[in-house]
């Protein structure tokens, strides 16, 4: 789909619906990136859309079959506008591959994990052919020229990079190993070419994306940990902030975790998935610690940033989980008390080990449990977010409030949405933020002291 030199490509409606993590988010920023030399704009509205980018996730049965029922709803939109091209991607796709088009005959495409920078080859052979496509390569091909700033000038303050793909840890209720691949570091100095580009654009903040970055740099040439990735980033690009996600228990180490106190640029934020609080669970997912080498990580990493931040994953009704496993859990959270949880009732993924587990817990049960634990972190995360009132704290200003009420919104070094009154023209800056109030999801504040006079792209 090149275009001859000096010719403008035609406006073309680009819709891009992301479903799941993100990862896949990254992914379908990738596909606008590629797509707008190709003349391709990107539109909210899916009525005006000439191609829908579907970027799609298969971590939950829940999060599949939201997918599959807004692919069957395409058909009517697909029969007034012919001429629409439909694209499947991500893990959804990877998963059924071919089998999505026999299902879905108004579907035109099929792109796997690994396909996402074959986009624009995929979209030219289908309109040469009028035709159907495939594309489930099985190594990641070679990654576009995406070099020059205009590539990634979006207007985001804030932006994810990709570090590493894959996982090679096989957790038995989990699917990314097979939908995703092995482990797969990308070189330091792409890394740090691509965020060079996004700060000239504006960005203020990246968000480093790995399945477990804590694993970064196996099988690189070089010598690099994730840990030693943070200090080149913190060191050698002019970006304000620094976050990261996911990190596995197992493979945090002391060099990590000494990064939140000695790289001043990296958000006291941690997301560390802990998944259940019962040893005899935690070794039926293969998670390979124990409850107490959990505790035992927090409490260090604790006694080297004492202000930092913690959120986790849970997951629920385990095959075999009895009500003690659940009780441990919940022992679990109040010792730790983590500032937000992200919190699951398990389902059977296909192709993983625990699909064949027998002793399933009964869904009432498993929805019980999870109602139940949720209530009881909604109150910790509201006294957490209550004992902010009165701090001062660092704000990088993102735009409006989704309240739609007049004020600016940003976010806290720990992760919290903060809303007070500021004019527009103080997005892209930080600012010291006193905290005046706090809700279950959110703080407010006033303005009481400028850190920076940034310019976006200055």
């Amino acid at each position: 789909m090149s275009m001859p030199v000096g010719v403008r490509p035609k406006s073309l409606h680009l819709y891009i619906r992301t479903f799941g993590c993100q990862m896949n988010e990254y992914d379908s920023l990738r596909v606008r990136r590629l797509l707008a030399p190709l003349g391709y704009e990107t539109v909210a509205d899916i009525e005006e859309a000439d191609l829908i980018f579907l970027n799609t996730c298969s971590v939950r049965e829940k999060a599949e079959q939201k997918v599959l029922s807004f692919i069957g709803a395409l058909r009517r939109l697909k029969e007034r506008k012919p001429h629409l091209k439909i694209v499947a991607a991500g893990c959804v796709a990877q998963q059924l591959g071919g089998k999505l088009l026999n299902r879905f005959d108004h579907l035109d495409a099929v792109v796997g994990t690994r396909g996402v920078g074959l986009i624009a080859q995929v979209l030219e052979k289908i309109q040469k052919t009028n035709g159907r496509s495939v594309c489930l390569p099985e190594e990641n091909p070679p990654v576009p020229d995406e070099d020059g700033r205009e590539m990634f000038d979006s207007g985001d303050l804030t932006a994810p990079v990709t570090v590493m793909q894959g996982c090679n840890n096989f957790c038995t209720y989990c699917i990314v190993p097979y939908v995703r691949g092995p482990e797969r570091s990308r070189p330091a100095v792409d890394i740090l070419h691509e965020i060079e580009c996004l700060e000239a654009s504006g960005v203020r903040e990246v968000l480093l994306l790995g399945q477990n970055v804590n694993s970064y740099g196996r099988g690189l040439s070089e010598d690099t940990t994730f840990a030693g990735l943070i200090r080149r980033i913190a060191g050698e690009t002019g970006i304000t902030r620094i976050r990261f996600t996911t990190s596995h228990p197992k493979d945090l180490t002391d060099d990590l975790m000494g990064c939140f106190a000695e790289v001043n640029k990296l958000c006291k934020h941690l997301h560390l998935p802990v998944q259940s609080g019962s040893n005899s669970v935690l070794a039926r997912m293969n998670r390979r610690y124990t409850a107490s080498d959990y505790i035992a990580k927090v409490e260090r990493l604790r006694s080297i940033c004492p202000d930092i931040a913690l959120t986790s994953d849970i997951i629920v009704g385990f095959p075999g989980e009895t009500e003690e496993d659940f009780r441990m859990t919940m022992d679990l959270l109040e010792k730790v008390r983590f500032d937000n949880l992200f919190s699951f009732r398990y389902s059977d993924r296909p192709g993983t080990k625990a699909a064949g587990f027998a002793e399933k817990v009964d869904p009432e049960i498993g929805l019980q449990r999870l109602i139940e634990l949720q209530a009881y972190q909604a109150e910790v995360t509201l006294r957490k977010n209550l004992a902010e009132v009165g701090l001062v704290r660092e704000v990088l200003i993102e735009g409006s409030s989704r309240a739609s009420n007049g004020q600016m919104s940003g976010r806290t070094t720990h992760n919290r949405i903060v809303n007070f009154d500021a004019s527009p023209v103080l997005c892209g800056k930080i600012q010291q933020v006193k905290i005046t109030g706090a809700y279950s999801h959110s703080l407010k504040g006033d303005i009481v002291g400028r850190v920076d006079v940034y310019m976006p792209g200055k």
